[in-house]
């Protein structure tokens, strides 16, 4: 047996029954098979983890394969994307294939079904099928191409295969049941003409297999033993079993496939339809696939996201059957709570105020800090404190209020691993605004200096700050939520987040000057930060993505 049996989700037990059943072990295998067609996104990390973790307990190989069967919108890159993808959530594949290194086999199956009367060359367009198939409560409407002859389906199916034909002018149709209440089974379609280039195969073929029609086949071909998807297939799976069955009768020594749904992973506020993010990145709403907004794994990689804390998401979640949404502050809390195990924990000011400590030499002093106070293995650093600083502008109120516990004149707070201060007058500029707190300092009040009864005179607050003349700008893009609406699935586009991203210049201590793409860091009171860089014209630029706030918005129930 695979594994403990109090463990075991629903999959592993339908597994775990095949193998008591008789299913030997090292018939197991398992598959990952994306579409090169776009990027992967959140949904896909579930997937991924599901398959590629169900190889490692059952110690059997894993395929990555394409099902490249559209040349319209495949490409290279989409592939690309995909292996680096699958290489970050740390997975490897044992074997890479493509649906179209099956393309000879495919076409000689389908002669076969047309020799055994079970597949038609139909030359109606695609509206008028689509009008014939009717609705599962209405019996659809049989072509009248539905019964040629085996021998003129044989010629057409040649000539469609030699180019004699435009595009859209006739079909390969599987001959199944018009009648079925399962819409999938009324003739479904199995090979179109498209003259386009394939990726891989260029212009050797001008007929390409549908997907309903490969992805079984190509299951069987690598003999894999459980077809792991999500539970939108469901309806699918008897034409994915017809389609089999039609092969597998010929060497029943051969492994059937055997294929198992689970619910998909839907997030709230987002969306992950390729479709609507082409259309998104045609309509200039999104920079590309990879915009961190978008919960592709590139776009989750980009705003700082790690592989540990999507697979722990993933973990938590679980696998079952039952479809809903997901609110999106939970997979927050995830990273969240990585990061704050290996983020180092600097100052930023994002919105500047000037304060001046008046009773403070002009000079700089060198305060210790942690780099990060969950683990004693990052080390402390020295930031420079100095006369001169900057605030953020919200930390500071010339007037209290109630329930305000940060700066007002006449008030104490302490200046992070500094000292305590208190405001004691503003200086406005001409318009009335606020240029310049004024402030002194408590030479008894540093931070970690013991046996001082200094040390216990307690403030409410703690503010960061940095020094002026030893900070430095940074770029800084802040991301929120693509969407308004929770579940913005349809008419997604009127519910587009006008104010999704925004770019501020933030200043920051001299530490963060060795900061390096891939860095994350705590912006301290602020959030966590990742070191993007990739779209950057200026190499000298350091430019920080907002991955989460500080502040948990996901609260068990």
């Amino acid at each position: 047996m695979g594994i403990t049996k109090s463990y075991l989700h629903f999959i592993e037990r339908v597994i775990e029954e095949d193998i008591k059943n008789g299913l030997p072990i090292k018939k197991i295998r398992f598959r990952f098979p994306p579409e090169p067609n776009g990027f992967l996104h959140i949904g896909h990390v579930k997937a991924i983890c599901l398959n590629f973790e169900l190889s490692k307990k059952y110690k059997s190989p894993i395929n990555l394969r394409f099902d490249d069967t559209n040349p319209i919108v495949e490409n290279r890159n989409f592939i690309d994307s995909i292996k680096k993808d699958i290489l970050f959530l740390g997975f490897h594949w044992d074997n890479e294939s493509y649906a179209s290194d099956y393309f000879h086999k495919l076409y000689e199956w389908a002669v076969k079904l047309i020799k055994e009367n079970k597949a038609y060359v139909d030359d109606q367009s695609q509206n008028i099928i689509q009008y014939q198939r009717k609705n599962p409560f209405e019996i659809g409407i049989e072509s009248d191409y539905r019964n040629r002859t085996i021998e003129e389906n044989l010629f057409l199916f040649e000539k469609m295969k030699n180019g004699f034909f435009e595009e859209g002018s006739c079909v390969l149709r599987a001959k199944i049941n018009m009648s079925s209440s399962n819409m999938n089974m009324r003739d479904p379609i199995m090979y179109r003409i498209l003259r386009k280039k394939h990726h891989k195969t260029g212009n050797q073929w001008c007929i390409y297999p549908t997907y309903d029609w490969t992805h079984g086949l190509c299951d069987y071909i690598e003999q894999i033993s459980h077809s792991l998807c999500s539970l939108e297939f469901e309806n699918r799976r008897p034409l994915y079993n017809w389609f089999i069955d039609q092969i597998h009768i010929d060497d029943k020594k051969k492994i059937k496939p055997k294929q198992i749904e689970f619910s998909r992973l839907n997030l709230s506020h987002t969306i992950t339809s390729k479709r609507k993010i082409q259309y998104l990145i045609e309509k200039k709403i999104i920079q590309s696939w990879d915009d961190p907004r978008l919960l592709t794994i590139s776009g989750l990689r980009r705003k700082g996201y790690t592989s540990v804390a999507l697979k722990n998401f993933i973990h938590k979640i679980g696998i079952t059957k039952r479809n809903n949404i997901i609110d999106i502050s939970f997979l927050e809390f995830w990273i969240r709570k990585h990061l704050n195990k290996i983020a180092h924990r600097v100052m930023v000011v994002l919105d500047p105020i000037k304060l001046i400590i008046d009773n403070y030499l002009n000079m700089t002093e060198w305060v210790e800090v942690k780099n990060n106070p969950e683990n004693s293995n990052f080390g402390n650093r020295k930031v420079p404190f100095s006369k001169f600083l900057y605030i953020e502008k919200d930390d500071f109120l010339e007037k209290e209020e109630k329930n305000f516990f940060r700066l007002c004149i006449g008030k104490e707070v302490r200046l992070k691993n500094a000292y305590i201060i208190k405001a004691n007058y503003v200086i406005k500029n001409s318009e009335g605004k606020i240029k310049e707190i004024h402030c002194t300092y408590d030479p008894n009040s540093k931070s970690g200096k013991k046996n001082n009864i200094k040390e216990k005179k307690r403030v409410k607050s703690t503010l960061h700050w940095v020094s002026i003349k030893h900070s430095f700008p940074i770029e800084i893009n802040f991301y929120h939520t693509l969407f308004l609406k929770r579940n913005p699935d349809i008419d997604f586009y009127k519910y587009i987040n006008p104010r999704s991203k925004n770019k501020i210049i933030g200043y920051a201590e001299p530490f963060l000057k060795k900061a390096k793409k891939g860095d994350h860091y705590q912006f301290q009171r602020i959030g966590y930060f990742y070191v993007d860089n990739e779209n950057r014209n200026d190499k000298n630029k350091i430019i920080f993505n907002k991955t989460v706030s500080i502040k948990n918005q996901w609260k068990k129930k």
